[in-house]
């Protein structure tokens, strides 16, 4: 059987995390910006991963299927049964409360199948072999990092057991939380595609890194006080980088709207904190910045 033109071979997770409540999906594949066919991810619902001959619809009826109060298994079932073509779909589901679900039609191209574990699916085709999701599901569960660096281990972990024999092109990061997108406006914690790219998942891993660095929460341990030593380093940077010109350093509420000036241009709202205070992160940015 020759390979249809339409064949997202690829590897991908689906997970949920019971402790934050967060859904995610990562995957990597010989395809063209892969991120824009198969994963889907819903607050409070699940998140699916369609692939193989993907069926796009598989995403959305998948998450409607959930909302309405189906399990990932019932949904899978609902998805496939009326679908002419199911022999060639692969699909792995995680609902709201964790229970994963994953499904290989049997004219998907070797080596592809899947693995399901404790709030998680792991599925691919055209893989080097089973070694592939068993590597990743083991990276999965042995991570203690927050879900997004979890699915990205796992990722990491199955490129490097072989991953798609055929090479790499793209990846995407999607994770999802009620009010964990920008401004807390909608479910988007995290939401980076690497479309064509030699290394996409090292690439995704940089890219998320900067997502982390502006838009990540801050740590209470590092809001700290624009105060003595600090409030010379803020200075000294502010003054470097030309926030400072017109305004009076040695006055403090100047160097506060300097400050904030700084934040808003650099696309650090999400961690200015309140007045008088800064995001140490922000300060480590602020020594790096030339």
């Amino acid at each position: 059987m020759h390979e249809n033109a339409n064949t997202v071979a690829t590897f991908s997770i689906v997970a949920f995390d019971p402790e934050t409540e967060t859904l995610g999906v990562a995957v990597q594949s010989k395809f063209l910006a892969v991120g824009s066919v198969v994963p889907y991810a819903r607050a409070g619902v699940g998140a699916v991963a369609t692939q193989a001959l993907a069926n796009v619809t598989y995403g959305p009826m998948g998450l409607e299927l959930m909302a309405q109060g189906r399990t990932a298994s019932e949904t899978i079932d609902l998805l496939t049964k009326e679908d002419e073509q199911e022999a060639q779909r692969q699909v792995g589901i995680v609902d709201a409360r964790g229970r994963a679900a994953a499904f290989t039609g049997e004219d998907c191209h070797d080596w592809a199948g899947s693995i399901t574990g404790e709030h998680y699916a792991i599925q691919g085709n055209i893989l080097a072999g089973r070694q592939v999701v068993e590597d990743m599901a083991s990276a999965y569960e042995a991570s203690d990092d927050d879900l997004g660096g979890r699915l990205l281990a796992a990722l990491e972990a199955g490129q490097e057991a072989g991953g798609d024999p055929r090479g790499k092109q793209s990846a995407a990061l999607l994770v999802v939380r009620e009010g964990g997108g920008y401004g807390g406006g909608n479910d988007r914690l995290v939401d980076l595609r690497v479309d064509d790219h030699p290394e996409p998942i090292e690439e995704l891993a940089r890219i998320r890194d900067l997502h982390t660095l502006y838009f990540g929460e801050t740590e209470p341990e590092d809001i700290v006080a624009v105060e003595g030593d600090i409030r010379e380093e803020v200075m000294a940077h502010l003054q470097r980088l030309g926030y400072l010109e017109r305004r009076d350093p040695g006055d403090d509420e100047a160097l506060l709207d300097a400050l904030s000036d700084f934040l808003q241009i650099e696309n650090f709202e999400e961690r200015e904190q309140e007045r008088g205070y800064v995001d140490l992160e922000v300060l480590r940015f602020m020594r790096s910045k030339r």
